[in-house]
């Protein structure tokens, strides 16, 4: 999770040591903090969009076999900024209501987000999470 306070080395050491595991991680989820109220970071300041699509390039980066995925944080981003986040090679997103705590953009919207991008999807039909 980004913006959670740390600095870019953290962000870096954390993908190091991701990186530095036999195999690879299978999933590498990238998420940006969603501040919710009540929680104790929920006056954490904002975290800019390209250090999101910085992280998911350099994950990529380091371990080109691990699912990347473009996780919490999504509706900070707009459609161009997740769209970079593809290119820079999420191959991944997580879609539907909500995740744990937070929303999630509408499964219409991410499909539009795939076609603007110029993926193809298989959201058809699939259930939300």
């Amino acid at each position: 999770i980004i913006g959670m306070g740390e600095s870019r080395r953290d962000r870096a050491s954390l993908l190091q040591v991701l990186a530095g595991l036999n195999p690879h991680p299978e999933s590498v989820p990238i998420n940006g903090l969603v501040a919710v109220e009540g929680t104790p970071l929920e006056d954490q300041e904002p975290w800019e969009p390209l250090e999101l699509v910085r992280m998911v390039a350099v994950a990529r980066i380091l371990m080109p076999e691990a699912r990347v995925r473009l996780s919490a944080g999504r509706e900070r981003l707009s459609q161009e900024a997740q769209i970079l986040c593809l290119l820079a090679g999420a191959d991944s997103i997580f879609y539907g209501d909500s995740l744990l705590t937070t929303s999630n953009p509408a499964v219409q919207a991410d499909q539009a987000l795939l076609a603007a991008a110029g993926v193809s999807s298989s959201l058809e039909g699939v259930a939300a999470a």
